[in-house]
């Protein structure tokens, strides 16, 4: 058996040499194979300084990351970055990549329907142009990549497969040559007879061909890969290594064997004692068997991946974001679909993160419910995972249920809501909505909601009258001047909104309704401190101010409290820039000393007005609370007016607002005159200190119902 097989092995290559020959003269410039890419490759995973690659369909999608803006980090998907640059669209195509040094900053930005993000520094850098040689420069028809991708072994060396780690990507190569193209055949792995040392196998990452060492001592076949040898040598050749194959494996262990599909592939290489057929897209794939030992557990020790920076979100656009999505059996599976897009495509422009904009979901039908809440995602990405799991609930368009729901129960502390952010209701309805909105929305507006409405198909003349509220939408939003309301004609346009209502929600200085009524005003207390109150009355005095003060949001950026305590003379307590917490508020109330004396009403709200309001934001809403037991010792009615002038004049045309609350002994001419017009709203008189309480509800909704009757457009 011996001698056949050497006589024809002895036969085959005399074949081949002739063949070799007579190829050589045929032979034909080969033509410049681009390689294709897949859209998660990144720059810095493959080691050549220039290649031209093509990108597949589909790279488009927020998973494959892009640093930088021009200039990308070699973290960056490489098909990701060529979209973001306009070089090729979603639809793929070849690109032209060079590598250039690191930078030590990248910007992000929105481009082509791709939002790049930004990092600080990164060591390797690259650039991507159009997909065209440049002259002089030769490129490799395929790409070299780092051992995380594929392993490079020069020739002549011995390498062992690692079978512990996951499976290596394709890796694909063509072979040019003038013999014709023969017809491939799937063949089953080759069956080795068990030696005592356990074959390796020597590769080359350029053919991708493989050798098998058929025992020691070591004998190193040449690698017909090699430039040396031509490429007609290897299709003959094969059928000597097959040969070969059948007399070495027949009836012997199957110790290279994968499973029956991995055996059925007409791609998959076949491992030889040192010649293999070379077909023109060759894949290499990892088989399945027994792991072999390196001395390391996995190929991510060889080169550890560095940790993706995650993007903080958009600094300049830090909101809280509800959106109550239809869920209604009105809108159908299809544009239920369409809705659920449109979201994505929301939450990948508005580049949500801690640092920016957070965002949750109600769907509404008969009754609605949340999805997730705005603590429950952090980025982008898994926020868009979330919303394609989201199922249609059915039922009606109840969107004031909705909107009472929202405002009852989203926008708290444990549903992730940060405070200093303003809160936006974004909501969605197909048609009209089958319940009343104007009270819920007003209620959800009075607590600080900015509501928009996207309407989708929009009752038309025929449909108007099947509408149960009539401007629907306009008795909802914060504002009637189209700055809160976009109407989409049809479903199948709302994706040409999403920059428009992206930029909308963004522009936190236009969202009037995060001023409210408990956020947006400087309060300042002018206590009567004179003999007749007391010290026992005096700390039930105090009680009442904190009382009132509590009700509201203070911060430097909201409410801010100030007090001035007044008997002959007059003393300011504190200012409005001295506390911006709620607790120092309190505590600082706390402190105050009886001061004990007279009663100068009139030089008190004189003084209150040159020392406190004199110190207030010009966008603060300017309100005085005078607390008085008595008729003052001089005329409050020209300070009072000179209040009011003041504030008209050199606050910007803004006036202070006066409340005056009596108690016992006032006069309830001079609490008139000192109250804003009209008088029943803004004075008040008590027989008794310790019935002061029953007044706070009734100031804190006046003073809301005030602010909420200026104009709306």
């Amino acid at each position: 058996m011996k001698v056949s097989v050497i006589a024809v092995i002895l036969a085959l290559c005399l074949t081949c040499t002739s063949a070799a020959k007579e190829a050589t003269k045929k032979t034909k410039k080969p033509k410049l194979y681009v390689p294709q890419i897949d859209c998660d490759v990144k720059a810095g995973k493959i080691i050549n300084p220039e290649f031209i690659a093509k990108c597949p369909p589909g790279c488009q999608d927020v998973k494959y990351r892009v640093y930088g803006t021009d200039i990308y980090a070699s973290f960056s998907s490489v098909c990701g970055a060529a979209i973001h640059s306009g070089i090729i669209d979603s639809s793929g195509g070849k690109i032209l990549v060079q590598k250039v040094a690191g930078h030590s900053g990248y910007k992000g930005s929105f481009s082509n329907g791709i939002r790049s993000l930004s990092l600080p520094r990164w060591r390797e850098s690259f650039i991507v142009s159009e997909g065209k040689p440049r002259k002089g420069v030769t490129y490799p028809p395929t790409l070299e990549y780092s051992s995380s991708k594929s392993s490079t072994v020069k020739s002549g060396e011995t390498f062992r497969k690692d079978y512990r780690t996951t499976p290596i990507p394709s890796l694909t190569t063509q072979v040019t040559t003038t013999t014709p193209a023969p017809t491939t055949t799937a063949t089953e792995p080759i069956n080795v007879t068990p030696k005592p040392t356990a074959p390796l196998m020597t590769t080359r990452t350029t053919t991708t061909t493989a050798a098998v060492k058929p025992r020691p001592p070591v004998h190193r076949v040449r690698d017909i890969g090699s430039s040396s040898v031509h490429p007609a040598y290897s299709s003959v050749a094969a059928a000597a290594s097959r040969q070969i194959q059948a007399v070495q494996g027949r009836g012997q262990n199957q110790a290279l064997r994968g499973t029956s599909t991995y055996a059925s592939n007409r791609n998959v290489p076949r491992a030889t004692t040192g010649l293999q057929r070379q077909e023109p897209v060759a894949a290499f794939r990892k088989p399945a068997g027994p792991p072999l030992n390196l001395g390391f557990s996995s190929k991510e020790e060889l080169n550890p991946k560095p940790l993706e920076p995650v993007s903080q979100g958009n600094p300049n656009c830090k909101v809280d974001l509800s959106f109550l999505i239809d869920g209604s059996w009105s809108i159908g599976k299809r544009r239920f679909q369409i809705q659920k897009q449109f979201l994505s495509d929301v939450s990948q422009a508005l580049d949500i993160g801690i640092a920016g904009p957070l965002m949750g979901i109600i769907q509404y039908g008969d009754d609605p419910s949340t999805e997730f809440n705005l603590k429950t995602y952090a980025n982008s990405r898994d926020l868009r995972n979330a919303i394609e799991k989201i199922s249609q609930k059915g039922g009606l368009s109840n969107v004031g249920r909705a909107l009472s729901f929202v405002n009852k129960n989203f926008f708290s502390d444990a549903n992730g809501n940060r405070g200093g952010a303003p809160n936006v209701a974004i909501v969605m309805v197909d048609g009209w909505p089958t319940d009343k909105v104007e009270e819920a929305s007003r209620l959800a507006r009075e607590s600080g909601i900015n509501i928009f409405f996207v309407t989708i198909e929009a009752a038309d003349e025929n449909e108007k009258q099947n509408v149960i509220e009539p401007n629907f939408v306009d008795k909802a939003v914060c504002r009637t001047n189209g700055f809160y309301s976009i109407n989409v004609p049809s479903w199948f346009s709302l994706h040409k909104v999403v920059q428009l209502l992206v930029k909308r929600v963004c522009d936190t200085d236009r969202l009037a309704c995060s001023k409210t009524c408990l956020n947006s005003a400087d309060i300042g207390f002018v206590i009567d401190g004179s003999s007749s109150v007391g010290t026992g009355n005096f700390r039930t005095l105090l009680q009442f101010v904190a009382n009132i003060s509590k009700e509201f949001e203070i911060s430097d950026t909201d409410t801010r409290i100030g007090a001035v305590q007044y008997t002959y003379e007059q003393r300011l307590e504190f200012g409005f820039d001295k506390y911006s917490t709620k607790q120092d508020v309190l505590n600082a109330i706390k402190r105050i000393n009886y001061w004990s004396g007279g009663t100068s009403t009139g030089e008190a709200i004189n003084y209150a007005s040159e020392h406190l309001f004199s110190k207030s934001k010009p966008n603060k809403r300017k309100i005085m609370i005078l607390i008085t037991d008595g008729r003052s010792y001089d005329d409050v009615r020209v300070p009072a007016m000179t209040a009011h002038q003041n504030g008209k004049i050199v606050l910007f045309l803004q006036g202070v607002i006066a409340y005056s609350i009596g108690i016992a002994w006032a006069a309830q001419d001079e609490l008139e005159a000192i109250a804003t017009d009209p008088d029943k709203e803004h004075s008040f008189f008590v027989d008794e200190f310790d019935n002061l309480y029953k007044f706070v509800s009734k100031i804190i909704q006046n003073i809301c119902t005030e602010f909420n009757s200026q104009p709306r457009n």
